[in-house]
């Protein structure tokens, strides 16, 4: 590539000082004269369509403007957008790609650190392991004879994932060396696809049924809301555990509360709500041991955040060098993605 292009990078710097490393910029500088947001917030609808004229490549992350119509028409050498978080949803139109711009995102990324946090949720719900850290802290030596719940092994356990996207292949591969078996849930996943990975397709009636430990990574859609309800919750065993690190609409949260009352099911772990932050008078709150709640945090890790944009960065080297993106966005697949 003999002439630099033009990139502009719409985060603001403090966001922006969370998602580089010094490292990565100095690689697009590389090939790019770069053109940073001058504020230190996000840019408006009419402010990006200013910046976004003449501009080769366009790097954004959350809370950017959306690329409408009045912004592409202003997008007179736009090539490439490359956002530096997961979900494109809210940032790029059907326009963006029908006028051939590729769209790359940071979302492989993400999906290691969410794979390993629901790793963790999974052993914690086993194990009981924060229950006895807090009772430990209580100074309590004696917690384990005071327990009626038991605890179980991770080995030889058949693990349900419900939809089958770049988070739930991480997660597989983690639990290899734990000799489970996986079912798998997915209507637009092949079998040919699933193939590699071992694992078994099933539908969601036999999953729910024969699962230890319910695993949600499904996107949010009009399909999959509340797809775990009463009827849902009352096919899973009462020995069985339910995690959600995908989209809390996922979960029907009031039938999931008499589920962990009633002790349907045997607990749950759950990284996401349907309203959120999750308002304070919300009954979850409310039960006991046999819920683990954490704030929209299993996605990263302040290390894996700070990789978000050297991620985008390869990817753009890579298509201005005429190689293809390792990232690039599909959009005919871009309804049932997260």
């Amino acid at each position: 590539m003999d002439k630099k292009v033009k990139v502009l990078v719409t985060i603001p710097r403090r966001l922006y000082g969370q998602v580089s490393r010094p490292e990565d910029e100095n690689k697009l500088r590389e090939i790019a004269e770069i053109i940073f947001n001058p504020y230190d917030r996000n840019l408006s609808e009419d402010e990006l369509a200013d910046l976004i004229v003449d501009i080769d490549g366009c790097i954004t992350s959350w809370g950017s403007p959306k690329f409408t119509e009045k912004v592409l028409n202003k997008a007179n050498k736009l090539k490439i957008i490359g956002h530096a978080a997961g979900s494109v949803k809210p940032y790029v139109t059907e326009e963006v790609f029908k006028r051939g711009i590729v769209v790359v995102n940071a979302a492989s990324a993400i999906a290691v650190g969410v794979a390993e946090f629901t790793l963790a949720m999974i052993l914690n719900c086993l194990r009981a392991i924060p229950q006895y850290i807090n009772a430990m802290r209580r100074k309590n030596w004696r917690y384990k004879e005071e327990r009626t719940e038991k605890t179980y092994d991770l080995r030889n356990k058949t693990i349900g994932l419900i939809g089958f996207g770049a988070v739930a292949r991480e997660l597989v591969n983690l639990l290899r060396p734990f000799n489970v078996k996986i079912l798998v849930f997915d209507p637009y996943v092949s079998l040919e696809e699933l193939k590699d990975y071992k694992v078994e397709k099933t539908d969601l009636d036999y999953l729910l049924s024969n699962s230890d430990i319910v695993s949600l990574h499904a996107a949010l859609t009009p399909e999959t809301y509340h797809m775990i309800g009463e009827k849902e919750l009352r096919r899973m065993r009462p020995t069985s555990f339910l995690i959600n690190t995908a989209r809390g609409a996922l979960v029907d949260e009031k039938a999931l509360y008499k589920a962990l009352k009633e002790k349907w099911i045997a607990g749950a772990a759950l990284d996401v709500f349907e309203e959120e932050p999750l308002p304070p008078e919300n009954q979850l709150y409310e039960l006991g041991e046999n819920v683990f709640l954490t704030p929209h945090i299993a996605g990263l890790s302040d290390e894996r955040r700070s990789m978000l944009f050297g991620v985008i960065v390869e990817d753009f080297r890579r298509f201005f060098s005429g190689e293809k993106p390792l990232n690039a966005v599909d959009y005919t697949k871009l309804s049932f993605l997260a």
